[in-house]
C-alpha cells in the first residue's frame, strides 16, 4: 500500500483556472490537469528563481519530492504548449499559506 501524500503548502492561488489556445473550441481540445502544488513549484523555481532546497522548504516538503513535482509540472506545461492542449489548474493535497 502506497504511503499517503504529505500536505504541500501553496503561497498563492492562481488568477485563472483554465488556459487554452485561441481560436479552438474547448470541446475539440485535449485537457491536461496541473495540480496547485505543481503550479506552486513552477512559481517558486522558475518565476521566483529559488533553488530547489529553498523552494522545498517553503512548500514544507523534501528536496527530492520538490524535484519530482517540478519535473512533472514542466513536462505537462511543455505538452500543453507543443501539442496545443488546454490546461486546467486544480487539486492536489495542498494547504494555502
Amino acid at each position: 500500500m502506497p504511503r499517503p501524500c504529505c500536505l504541500r503548502y501553496v503561497g498563492q492561488t492562481p488568477c485563472a483556472r483554465y488556459f487554452k489556445p485561441a481560436g479552438f473550441p474547448i470541446r475539440m481540445l485535449e485537457e491536461v490537469v496541473l495540480g496547485l502544488d505543481e503550479l506552486e513549484a513552477l512559481r517558486l523555481a522558475d518565476l521566483n528563481g529559488l533553488y530547489q532546497e529553498q523552494a522545498a522548504e517553503q512548500m514544507k516538503i523534501s528536496r527530492p519530492t520538490f524535484s519530482r513535482i517540478v519535473e512533472e509540472a514542466r513536462r505537462k506545461v511543455a505538452d500543453v504548449l507543443i501539442h496545443g492542449k488546454a490546461l486546467r489548474l486544480e487539486g492536489g493535497t495542498v494547504v494555502m499559506n
